[in-house]
Protein backbone atom coordinates (compact mmCIF):
# COMPACT_ATOMS: atom_id res chain seq x y z
CA UNK A 1 0.00 0.00 0.00
CA UNK A 2 1.10 3.44 -0.92
CA UNK A 3 2.35 5.90 1.24
CA UNK A 4 -0.75 8.42 0.36
CA UNK A 5 -3.74 5.60 0.09
CA UNK A 6 -2.54 4.24 3.79
CA UNK A 7 -2.87 7.97 5.18
CA UNK A 8 -5.81 8.55 3.27
CA UNK A 9 -7.18 4.84 5.09
CA UNK A 10 -6.09 5.99 8.15
CA UNK A 11 -8.02 9.61 7.66
CA UNK A 12 -10.83 7.38 7.07
CA UNK A 13 -10.57 5.33 10.10
CA UNK A 14 -9.89 8.21 11.97
CA UNK A 15 -13.08 10.36 10.95
CA UNK A 16 -15.15 6.94 11.91
CA UNK A 17 -13.40 6.89 15.48
CA UNK A 18 -13.51 10.61 16.27
CA UNK A 19 -17.32 11.02 15.33
CA UNK A 20 -17.95 8.44 18.32
CA UNK A 21 -15.34 9.84 21.10
CA UNK A 22 -17.10 13.44 19.76
CA UNK A 23 -20.06 12.00 21.44
CA UNK A 24 -18.08 11.60 25.08
CA UNK A 25 -16.69 15.09 24.18
CA UNK A 26 -20.60 16.48 24.69
CA UNK A 27 -21.12 14.85 27.82
CA UNK A 28 -18.17 16.28 28.81
CA UNK A 29 -18.30 19.67 28.05
CA UNK A 30 -22.29 19.41 29.35
CA UNK A 31 -20.67 18.51 32.88
CA UNK A 32 -18.07 20.86 32.56
CA UNK A 33 -20.19 24.34 31.56
CA UNK A 34 -24.13 23.30 33.01
CA UNK A 35 -22.58 24.04 36.40
CA UNK A 36 -21.13 26.95 36.42
CA UNK A 37 -23.94 29.59 35.69
CA UNK A 38 -25.98 27.96 38.89
CA UNK A 39 -22.87 27.82 41.83
CA UNK A 40 -24.59 30.66 43.44
CA UNK A 41 -28.06 28.83 43.37
CA UNK A 42 -26.41 25.58 44.49
CA UNK A 43 -24.84 26.86 47.86
CA UNK A 44 -28.50 28.41 47.99
CA UNK A 45 -29.88 24.99 47.63
CA UNK A 46 -27.82 23.31 50.43
CA UNK A 47 -27.79 26.50 52.15
CA UNK A 48 -23.88 26.87 52.68
CA UNK A 49 -21.62 30.62 51.97
CA UNK A 50 -21.25 30.99 48.15
CA UNK A 51 -17.09 30.80 48.90
CA UNK A 52 -17.59 27.05 50.13
CA UNK A 53 -18.51 26.14 46.61
CA UNK A 54 -15.10 26.04 45.96
CA UNK A 55 -14.64 22.53 48.21
CA UNK A 56 -17.10 21.04 45.60
CA UNK A 57 -14.34 21.83 43.02
CA UNK A 58 -11.49 21.01 44.77
CA UNK A 59 -13.04 17.81 45.98
CA UNK A 60 -13.73 16.60 42.60
CA UNK A 61 -10.06 18.19 41.02
CA UNK A 62 -8.50 16.28 43.82
CA UNK A 63 -10.06 12.98 43.36
CA UNK A 64 -9.73 13.34 39.61
CA UNK A 65 -5.36 13.59 39.85
CA UNK A 66 -5.80 10.43 41.82
CA UNK A 67 -7.98 8.48 39.32
CA UNK A 68 -6.14 9.65 36.49
CA UNK A 69 -2.65 7.88 36.83
CA UNK A 70 -4.67 4.71 37.55
CA UNK A 71 -6.91 4.49 35.20
CA UNK A 72 -4.47 6.03 32.11
CA UNK A 73 -2.46 2.70 33.42
CA UNK A 74 -5.11 0.64 33.66
CA UNK A 75 -5.65 1.40 30.17
CA UNK A 76 -2.51 1.06 28.67
CA UNK A 77 -2.61 -2.91 30.71
CA UNK A 78 -6.24 -4.02 29.54
CA UNK A 79 -6.96 -1.78 26.93
CA UNK A 80 -8.11 2.51 26.38
CA UNK A 81 -12.22 1.18 25.52
CA UNK A 82 -12.47 -0.77 28.62
CA UNK A 83 -11.10 1.98 30.61
CA UNK A 84 -13.40 4.65 29.47
CA UNK A 85 -16.45 2.64 29.71
CA UNK A 86 -15.52 2.11 33.52
CA UNK A 87 -14.38 6.00 34.14
CA UNK A 88 -18.03 6.70 32.11
CA UNK A 89 -20.20 4.29 34.41
CA UNK A 90 -18.89 6.06 37.69
CA UNK A 91 -19.41 9.57 36.23
CA UNK A 92 -22.58 8.35 35.79
CA UNK A 93 -22.97 7.38 39.36
CA UNK A 94 -21.73 10.96 40.76
CA UNK A 95 -24.07 12.70 38.51
CA UNK A 96 -27.22 10.80 39.44
CA UNK A 97 -26.04 11.32 43.21
CA UNK A 98 -26.03 15.20 43.16
CA UNK A 99 -30.06 14.82 42.09
CA UNK A 100 -30.36 12.95 45.01
CA UNK A 101 -28.14 14.70 47.33
CA UNK A 102 -29.81 15.83 50.54
CA UNK A 103 -26.94 17.66 52.12
CA UNK A 104 -23.89 19.15 51.27
CA UNK A 105 -21.59 15.78 52.16
CA UNK A 106 -23.68 13.57 49.92
CA UNK A 107 -23.76 16.44 47.38
CA UNK A 108 -19.86 16.88 48.17
CA UNK A 109 -18.92 13.02 47.56
CA UNK A 110 -21.08 13.27 44.27
CA UNK A 111 -19.47 15.67 43.16
CA UNK A 112 -16.23 14.21 44.16
CA UNK A 113 -16.84 10.96 42.32
CA UNK A 114 -18.18 12.63 39.16
CA UNK A 115 -14.49 14.04 38.56
CA UNK A 116 -13.38 10.62 36.84
CA UNK A 117 -14.86 12.35 33.56
CA UNK A 118 -11.53 14.14 33.37
CA UNK A 119 -9.46 10.75 32.01
CA UNK A 120 -11.89 10.72 28.75
CA UNK A 121 -10.15 13.55 26.93
CA UNK A 122 -6.48 11.50 27.76
CA UNK A 123 -7.81 8.13 26.92
CA UNK A 124 -9.32 9.49 23.62
CA UNK A 125 -6.43 10.81 22.47
CA UNK A 126 -4.01 7.95 23.13
CA UNK A 127 -7.21 6.05 20.91
CA UNK A 128 -6.69 8.14 18.54
CA UNK A 129 -3.00 8.36 18.66
CA UNK A 130 -2.71 4.32 18.54
CA UNK A 131 -5.09 3.98 15.50
CA UNK A 132 -2.86 6.56 13.54
CA UNK A 133 0.61 5.12 14.37
CA UNK A 134 0.99 3.49 10.74
CA UNK A 135 -0.45 6.71 8.95
CA UNK A 136 2.95 8.25 8.57
CA UNK A 137 1.79 11.32 9.86
CA UNK A 138 0.77 10.25 13.49
CA UNK A 139 1.63 13.58 15.20
CA UNK A 140 -0.66 15.69 12.96
CA UNK A 141 -3.19 13.75 12.60
CA UNK A 142 -3.79 12.86 16.68
CA UNK A 143 -3.00 16.61 17.22
CA UNK A 144 -6.10 17.59 14.16
CA UNK A 145 -8.27 14.64 16.11
CA UNK A 146 -7.99 16.44 19.83
CA UNK A 147 -8.20 19.45 18.38
CA UNK A 148 -11.95 18.51 16.82
CA UNK A 149 -12.74 16.73 20.38
CA UNK A 150 -11.59 20.08 22.46
CA UNK A 151 -13.72 22.30 19.62
CA UNK A 152 -16.80 19.77 20.23
CA UNK A 153 -16.00 19.90 23.94
CA UNK A 154 -16.77 23.64 24.03
CA UNK A 155 -19.06 23.79 22.11
CA UNK A 156 -21.06 21.55 24.07
CA UNK A 157 -19.85 24.11 27.21
CA UNK A 158 -21.89 26.26 25.60
CA UNK A 159 -24.49 24.58 24.96
CA UNK A 160 -24.53 22.77 29.05
CA UNK A 161 -24.15 26.73 30.38
CA UNK A 162 -27.19 28.29 28.24
CA UNK A 163 -29.38 24.92 29.19
CA UNK A 164 -28.56 25.45 32.84
CA UNK A 165 -28.93 29.23 32.80
CA UNK A 166 -32.41 28.89 31.24
CA UNK A 167 -33.82 26.12 33.58
CA UNK A 168 -32.39 27.29 36.97
CA UNK A 169 -35.08 30.10 36.98
CA UNK A 170 -37.90 28.13 35.76
CA UNK A 171 -37.88 24.56 37.55
CA UNK A 172 -36.52 22.61 40.64
CA UNK A 173 -33.22 22.34 41.02
CA UNK A 174 -33.63 18.37 41.58
CA UNK A 175 -34.38 18.67 37.88
CA UNK A 176 -31.76 21.16 36.72
CA UNK A 177 -29.69 18.30 37.69
CA UNK A 178 -31.42 15.89 36.24
CA UNK A 179 -30.12 16.47 32.61
CA UNK A 180 -26.39 15.93 33.19
CA UNK A 181 -26.76 12.39 34.94
CA UNK A 182 -29.09 11.29 31.43
CA UNK A 183 -26.44 12.94 28.95
CA UNK A 184 -23.41 10.25 30.82
CA UNK A 185 -25.79 7.92 30.98
CA UNK A 186 -26.60 8.10 27.28
CA UNK A 187 -23.13 8.05 26.46
CA UNK A 188 -22.34 5.34 28.34
CA UNK A 189 -23.94 3.17 25.71
CA UNK A 190 -22.74 5.06 22.79
CA UNK A 191 -19.34 3.92 24.31
CA UNK A 192 -19.96 0.54 24.44
CA UNK A 193 -21.67 0.16 21.05
CA UNK A 194 -19.36 2.60 18.98
CA UNK A 195 -15.69 2.34 20.23
CA UNK A 196 -13.46 -0.69 19.12
CA UNK A 197 -12.09 -2.65 21.86
CA UNK A 198 -8.12 -2.92 21.35
CA UNK A 199 -6.11 -4.76 23.98
CA UNK A 200 -3.70 -2.86 25.90
CA UNK A 201 0.04 -2.93 25.01
CA UNK A 202 1.99 -2.46 28.59
CA UNK A 203 2.99 -5.07 30.52
CA UNK A 204 3.17 -5.43 34.67
CA UNK A 205 0.46 -4.44 36.84
CA UNK A 206 -0.71 -1.94 39.14
CA UNK A 207 1.15 -0.18 41.79
CA UNK A 208 -0.55 -0.01 44.95
CA UNK A 209 2.11 1.16 46.71
CA UNK A 210 2.60 3.68 45.09
CA UNK A 211 -1.17 4.98 44.53
CA UNK A 212 -1.25 4.71 48.09
CA UNK A 213 2.14 7.35 48.44
CA UNK A 214 0.32 9.62 45.95
CA UNK A 215 -2.67 9.52 48.13
CA UNK A 216 -0.67 10.42 50.84
CA UNK A 217 1.03 13.64 49.43
CA UNK A 218 -1.87 14.89 48.40
CA UNK A 219 -4.25 14.16 51.01
CA UNK A 220 -2.17 15.61 53.48
CA UNK A 221 -1.85 18.97 51.74
CA UNK A 222 -5.53 19.35 51.05
CA UNK A 223 -5.95 18.57 54.67
CA UNK A 224 -3.70 21.08 55.45
CA UNK A 225 -5.37 23.53 53.29
CA UNK A 226 -9.11 22.48 55.01
CA UNK A 227 -7.86 23.05 58.39
CA UNK A 228 -6.39 26.94 57.16
CA UNK A 229 -9.28 27.25 55.77
CA UNK A 230 -11.11 26.66 58.85
CA UNK A 231 -8.58 28.23 61.19
CA UNK A 232 -6.93 31.02 59.40
CA UNK A 233 -4.00 31.64 57.77
CA UNK A 234 -2.45 31.29 60.70
CA UNK A 235 -2.56 27.97 61.72
CA UNK A 236 0.09 26.00 62.52
CA UNK A 237 -1.62 22.14 62.60
CA UNK A 238 -2.17 23.22 58.61
CA UNK A 239 1.13 24.74 57.49
CA UNK A 240 2.15 21.29 59.43
CA UNK A 241 -0.18 19.37 57.28
CA UNK A 242 1.30 20.59 54.17
CA UNK A 243 4.97 20.45 55.14
CA UNK A 244 4.39 16.93 55.34
CA UNK A 245 2.77 16.24 52.06
CA UNK A 246 5.08 17.93 50.38
CA UNK A 247 8.30 15.94 51.86
CA UNK A 248 6.13 12.76 51.36
CA UNK A 249 7.16 13.54 48.06
CA UNK A 250 10.87 12.69 48.94
CA UNK A 251 10.21 8.81 49.33
CA UNK A 252 7.20 8.76 46.84
CA UNK A 253 8.96 9.46 44.20
CA UNK A 254 12.12 7.07 45.06
CA UNK A 255 9.81 4.13 45.29
CA UNK A 256 8.41 4.93 42.00
CA UNK A 257 11.67 5.57 40.18
CA UNK A 258 13.31 1.96 41.89
CA UNK A 259 10.07 -0.25 40.68
CA UNK A 260 9.76 -1.03 36.99
CA UNK A 261 6.14 -0.56 36.31
CA UNK A 262 4.97 2.30 38.64
CA UNK A 263 1.74 4.32 38.92
CA UNK A 264 3.58 7.40 38.18
CA UNK A 265 6.34 6.75 35.99
CA UNK A 266 8.34 9.20 37.69
CA UNK A 267 11.64 8.30 35.09
CA UNK A 268 9.20 9.47 32.05
CA UNK A 269 8.19 12.41 33.67
CA UNK A 270 11.75 13.11 34.54
CA UNK A 271 12.92 13.51 30.39
CA UNK A 272 13.64 16.98 29.30
CA UNK A 273 10.73 16.15 26.75
CA UNK A 274 8.46 15.36 29.47
CA UNK A 275 8.47 17.36 32.37
CA UNK A 276 8.19 21.19 30.96
CA UNK A 277 5.40 19.99 29.38
CA UNK A 278 3.77 18.41 32.68
CA UNK A 279 4.85 21.31 34.71
CA UNK A 280 2.98 23.74 31.92
CA UNK A 281 -0.01 21.57 32.37
CA UNK A 282 0.16 21.85 36.43
CA UNK A 283 0.35 25.86 36.12
CA UNK A 284 -2.58 25.91 33.79
CA UNK A 285 -4.92 23.89 35.69
CA UNK A 286 -4.98 27.13 38.41
CA UNK A 287 -6.61 29.72 36.04
CA UNK A 288 -8.80 26.80 33.58
CA UNK A 289 -9.96 24.83 36.66
CA UNK A 290 -9.86 26.78 40.25
CA UNK A 291 -10.68 30.43 38.26
CA UNK A 292 -13.70 28.46 37.61
CA UNK A 293 -16.03 29.36 40.39
CA UNK A 294 -14.82 32.42 41.04
CA UNK A 295 -15.76 33.77 37.52
CA UNK A 296 -19.30 33.02 38.06
CA UNK A 297 -19.80 34.02 41.68
CA UNK A 298 -18.37 37.52 41.13
CA UNK A 299 -20.54 37.74 37.96
CA UNK A 300 -23.57 37.40 39.74
CA UNK A 301 -22.09 39.38 42.76
CA UNK A 302 -24.86 42.68 43.29
CA UNK A 303 -22.71 45.70 43.05
CA UNK A 304 -24.96 47.97 44.96
CA UNK A 305 -25.18 45.46 48.19
CA UNK A 306 -21.30 44.69 47.71
CA UNK A 307 -19.57 47.41 45.92
CA UNK A 308 -18.27 44.96 43.29
CA UNK A 309 -19.70 42.72 40.97
CA UNK A 310 -21.43 42.74 37.54
CA UNK A 311 -24.81 41.97 38.77
CA UNK A 312 -25.92 39.31 36.38
CA UNK A 313 -28.46 36.76 35.91
CA UNK A 314 -27.83 33.09 35.52
CA UNK A 315 -29.24 33.07 32.30
CA UNK A 316 -26.79 36.21 31.73
CA UNK A 317 -23.63 34.16 33.33
CA UNK A 318 -24.28 31.50 30.35
CA UNK A 319 -24.82 34.20 27.85
CA UNK A 320 -20.79 34.88 29.08
CA UNK A 321 -19.94 31.39 28.72
CA UNK A 322 -20.98 30.93 25.93
CA UNK A 323 -19.02 33.70 24.38
CA UNK A 324 -15.66 32.43 26.43
CA UNK A 325 -16.46 29.38 25.10
CA UNK A 326 -16.52 30.02 21.80
CA UNK A 327 -12.75 31.64 21.71
CA UNK A 328 -11.65 28.48 23.60
CA UNK A 329 -13.31 26.43 20.64
CA UNK A 330 -11.09 29.28 18.36
CA UNK A 331 -8.05 28.56 20.32
CA UNK A 332 -8.54 24.49 19.85
CA UNK A 333 -9.85 24.73 15.80
CA UNK A 334 -6.67 26.94 14.75
CA UNK A 335 -4.27 24.90 16.60
CA UNK A 336 -2.80 23.16 13.74
CA UNK A 337 -3.01 26.53 11.64
CA UNK A 338 -0.77 28.52 14.86
CA UNK A 339 1.34 25.35 15.45
CA UNK A 340 2.58 25.53 11.46
CA UNK A 341 2.84 29.06 11.10
CA UNK A 342 4.47 29.35 14.83
CA UNK A 343 6.22 26.10 15.49
CA UNK A 344 4.38 23.74 18.31
CA UNK A 345 6.14 25.73 21.55
CA UNK A 346 5.57 29.39 20.43
CA UNK A 347 2.15 28.49 19.95
CA UNK A 348 2.04 27.00 23.14
CA UNK A 349 4.03 29.98 24.49
CA UNK A 350 1.76 32.27 23.13
CA UNK A 351 -1.45 30.64 24.50
CA UNK A 352 0.49 30.92 28.01
CA UNK A 353 0.19 34.37 27.15
CA UNK A 354 -2.69 34.98 26.39
CA UNK A 355 -4.35 33.03 29.34
CA UNK A 356 -1.70 35.20 31.06
CA UNK A 357 -2.80 38.87 29.90
CA UNK A 358 -6.69 37.99 29.95
CA UNK A 359 -6.53 37.49 33.85
CA UNK A 360 -3.77 40.13 34.63
CA UNK A 361 -6.84 42.71 32.67
CA UNK A 362 -8.89 41.35 35.75
CA UNK A 363 -7.26 43.40 37.86
CA UNK A 364 -7.82 46.96 37.04
CA UNK A 365 -10.77 46.29 34.16
CA UNK A 366 -13.61 44.50 36.27
CA UNK A 367 -16.88 46.70 36.98
CA UNK A 368 -18.33 46.01 33.46
CA UNK A 369 -19.96 43.16 31.57
CA UNK A 370 -18.04 44.29 28.47
CA UNK A 371 -14.39 44.34 30.02
CA UNK A 372 -15.57 40.93 31.24
CA UNK A 373 -16.18 40.17 27.86
CA UNK A 374 -12.71 41.25 26.46
CA UNK A 375 -11.14 39.48 29.64
CA UNK A 376 -12.32 36.13 29.21
CA UNK A 377 -12.26 36.29 25.17
CA UNK A 378 -8.47 36.67 25.43
CA UNK A 379 -7.64 33.80 28.21
CA UNK A 380 -10.32 31.42 26.12
CA UNK A 381 -8.43 31.80 22.51
CA UNK A 382 -5.25 30.59 24.74
CA UNK A 383 -6.78 28.42 27.24
CA UNK A 384 -8.65 26.28 24.17
CA UNK A 385 -5.19 25.72 22.24
CA UNK A 386 -3.45 24.73 25.42
CA UNK A 387 -6.31 22.15 26.10
CA UNK A 388 -6.01 20.30 23.03
CA UNK A 389 -2.15 20.97 22.38
CA UNK A 390 -0.57 19.50 26.27
CA UNK A 391 -2.15 16.15 25.72
CA UNK A 392 -0.85 15.61 22.41
CA UNK A 393 2.61 17.24 22.82
CA UNK A 394 2.62 14.94 25.99
CA UNK A 395 1.94 11.62 24.07
CA UNK A 396 4.13 12.61 21.07
CA UNK A 397 7.05 12.35 23.68
CA UNK A 398 6.06 9.29 25.03
CA UNK A 399 7.36 5.84 23.80
CA UNK A 400 4.12 3.26 21.98
CA UNK A 401 3.21 1.36 25.65
CA UNK A 402 3.00 4.73 27.14
CA UNK A 403 1.16 6.99 25.82
CA UNK A 404 -2.04 6.63 27.95
CA UNK A 405 -0.02 7.54 30.75
CA UNK A 406 1.68 10.62 29.17
CA UNK A 407 -1.53 11.92 27.74
CA UNK A 408 -2.92 11.15 30.96
CA UNK A 409 -0.90 12.89 33.53
CA UNK A 410 -1.49 15.86 31.63
CA UNK A 411 -4.82 15.74 32.86
CA UNK A 412 -3.68 14.68 36.14
CA UNK A 413 -0.83 17.71 36.48
CA UNK A 414 -3.61 20.20 35.40
CA UNK A 415 -6.37 18.56 37.94
CA UNK A 416 -3.70 18.74 40.80
CA UNK A 417 -2.89 22.56 40.00
CA UNK A 418 -6.85 23.19 39.76
CA UNK A 419 -7.24 21.50 43.06
CA UNK A 420 -4.88 23.36 45.23
CA UNK A 421 -5.52 26.53 43.23
CA UNK A 422 -9.64 26.01 44.52
CA UNK A 423 -8.72 25.08 48.31
CA UNK A 424 -6.33 28.25 48.07
CA UNK A 425 -8.90 30.36 46.60
CA UNK A 426 -11.66 29.12 48.76
CA UNK A 427 -9.39 30.49 51.82
CA UNK A 428 -8.72 33.96 49.55
CA UNK A 429 -12.74 34.35 49.20
CA UNK A 430 -13.18 33.50 52.92
CA UNK A 431 -15.92 35.89 54.04
CA UNK A 432 -14.64 38.68 56.02
CA UNK A 433 -18.43 39.52 57.92
CA UNK A 434 -19.82 41.71 55.21
CA UNK A 435 -23.68 40.66 55.62
CA UNK A 436 -26.26 41.55 53.30
CA UNK A 437 -30.25 41.80 53.96
CA UNK A 438 -30.16 38.08 54.02
CA UNK A 439 -27.87 36.89 56.35
CA UNK A 440 -25.63 35.67 54.42
CA UNK A 441 -21.93 36.82 54.31
CA UNK A 442 -19.54 37.53 50.65
CA UNK A 443 -15.82 37.49 50.24
CA UNK A 444 -13.83 40.81 49.81
CA UNK A 445 -12.87 41.93 46.28
CA UNK A 446 -9.16 41.38 47.75
CA UNK A 447 -9.83 37.88 47.47
CA UNK A 448 -11.16 37.70 43.84
CA UNK A 449 -8.02 40.16 42.94
CA UNK A 450 -5.84 37.33 44.22
CA UNK A 451 -7.66 35.10 42.68
CA UNK A 452 -7.01 37.26 39.15
CA UNK A 453 -3.58 37.58 40.12
CA UNK A 454 -2.55 33.96 41.24
CA UNK A 455 -4.18 33.12 37.60
CA UNK A 456 -2.00 35.15 35.59
CA UNK A 457 1.19 34.80 37.70
CA UNK A 458 1.00 30.94 37.08
CA UNK A 459 0.30 31.79 32.84
CA UNK A 460 3.33 33.63 32.81
CA UNK A 461 5.15 30.73 34.59
CA UNK A 462 3.71 27.84 31.92
CA UNK A 463 5.55 29.70 29.59
CA UNK A 464 8.44 30.06 30.75
CA UNK A 465 8.74 26.25 31.76
CA UNK A 466 7.92 25.52 28.41
CA UNK A 467 11.87 27.20 27.04
CA UNK A 468 13.24 24.48 29.78
CA UNK A 469 12.42 22.27 27.01
CA UNK A 470 15.18 20.64 24.11
CA UNK A 471 14.24 22.07 20.69
CA UNK A 472 13.18 18.29 19.41
CA UNK A 473 10.53 18.22 22.63
CA UNK A 474 7.62 19.52 19.96
CA UNK A 475 7.54 18.27 16.43
CA UNK A 476 5.40 19.60 13.87
CA UNK A 477 5.76 16.43 11.27
CA UNK A 478 3.14 15.31 8.75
Amino acid sequence: MSVSAGTRQAARSLAAIVGFLVCVEVASGVLQGYYTPIYPQIAHHLTIPEGDVNWFEAAQLIVSALCVPFLARLGDLVGHKKVLLLSTAVTALGSWVLVVAPSFWTFLVGWAVQGAYVVWLPLEIAIIHRRTRDSGRQELLTRRGAAVLVGALELAVIVGALTSGTLVDTTSMGAVLLLPAIVVTVVFVVVLLGIEDVPGESTGGIDWRGLGLVTLVLGLVMAGLVVIRLDGAGSVPGWLLVAGGLAAVVPFWRYEARITAPIVDVRLLARPTQWPVQLTAFLFGIPVLGGQIPLSTYAQADPAQRGYGLGASSSFVSTLIGVYVITLAVGAFTLPLTARLLGVRRALMVACCLVALGYALWLPFHDTTAQALVNMAIAGVGSGALVAALPASAAAAAPPERTGFATGMTNATKTVGGAIASAVFAIALKATGSIDGSGQTHAPLSGYLTVWGVCATAAVLAAVALLAAPKDAFTNRG
